[in-house]
């Protein structure tokens, strides 16, 4: 398939692309610019690979039975994702799409993919979500997907998909990245495809907005670094192919800022005078742009402790004091 009707797909759905990327937590900014973006194909075997473009990591899994995708990018790179696709196989249609979170970086391609014939799969809470966006930050109200743009296949329990001799397992996590995670799990080839719940770059981030939690992201984390061997590949929303030692490091790095943060709470640090302290001063120069996006995390941090409970930070100290 050449990418002509894709370009045309692409000029008769850009406004419901638009809709998809204004739904993310992420599109409080302006989209970034697409017309320089090149896709970057990475081969883990002879039928699977994932591409690289701007936002998501995208998993392909090919072969007769049909292509698999995991995440779905932005929409205005479908037609350079359809042509990366093609390179690797020309012979078989794009039959399913799996989305791991509602954020627009990953799911911003679905309508154009679901009009090339894929069927969508994705959490019940992540076809609500999409449907029925909440505000953005600026107070305005947010844009429902087009209906094309939608899940076809929803659950809340886990699924297998059979497909070119692999066992795709989707496996919900609960109140993590968001509320409506999906952790994929290619079990021939030993891989697991996490999308923002394991990010190589940047500091942990659960969206509180969309259902995310830090104790759900601790857990989902915690069943990533489970179910991964010593030889699992690690396939992060965004960054490098990667191994369950990083996973660790990840959750560790979590933990230890949140004791920071919850021990500055038990003395009665305000937000600003949290943030002053600097509690990830130790891991920024570490962590792949971690100094750029240190406030934010110490902020969701600092905000999923005392949500539910002012004194929450005194609950938690209690609980770093009884481990010690």
């Amino acid at each position: 398939m050449n990418a002509h009707p894709v370009r045309f797909l692409l000029r008769t759905v850009a406004a419901g692309g638009a809709m998809a990327v204004a739904v993310a937590a992420h599109a409080q900014q302006q989209p970034p610019d697409f017309s320089k973006v090149e896709i970057k194909t990475h081969k883990l075997a002879d039928n699977f690979y994932t591409l690289d473009g701007q936002g998501g990591t995208v998993s392909v899994l090919t072969g007769p039975d049909g292509i698999l995708l995991v995440d779905s990018q932005f929409a205005p790179l479908t037609d350079r994702l359809v042509v990366a696709i093609k390179a690797v196989d020309a012979a078989d249609p794009i039959r399913f799409l799996i989305d791991t979170h509602v954020h627009g970086d990953h799911t911003g391609g679905n309508e154009n993919f679901a009009r090339l014939g894929a069927t969508i799969f994705a959490r019940d809470q992540l076809r609500v979500r999409l449907a029925h966006p909440g505000p953005l930050a600026s107070g305005a109200p947010g844009i429902p997907a087009a209906a094309a743009a939608l899940p076809v296949v929803t659950y809340d329990g886990p699924v297998t998909i059979h497909l070119d001799g692999e066992e795709v397992r989707l496996i919900p996590l609960r109140n993590a990245h968001t509320d409506g995670d999906t952790l994929v799990q290619f079990v021939g080839h030993d891989a697991l495809a996490t999308g923002d719940i394991y990010r190589g770059v940047g500091y942990p981030y659960a969206d509180l907005n969309n259902g995310g939690s830090l104790k759900g992201l601790l857990d989902a984390l915690g069943a990533v670094i489970g179910r991964a061997g010593p030889n699992t590949r690690i396939i992060p929303g965004h960054g490098p192919v990667t191994d369950r030692a990083a996973v660790i490091a990840h959750r560790d790095l979590l933990l230890a800022v949140r004791d920071k943060v919850a021990a500055l709470l038990a003395q009665g640090k305000t937000l600003d005078e949290v943030i002053a302290a600097k509690p990830t001063a130790e891991f920024d120069a570490g962590v792949p742009q971690g100094a750029q996006g240190a406030e934010r995390f110490v902020k969701w941090v600092y905000t999923d402790l005392t949500a539910d409970d002012p004194t929450a930070g005194k609950l938690a100290a209690a609980d770093i004091k009884a481990r010690q």
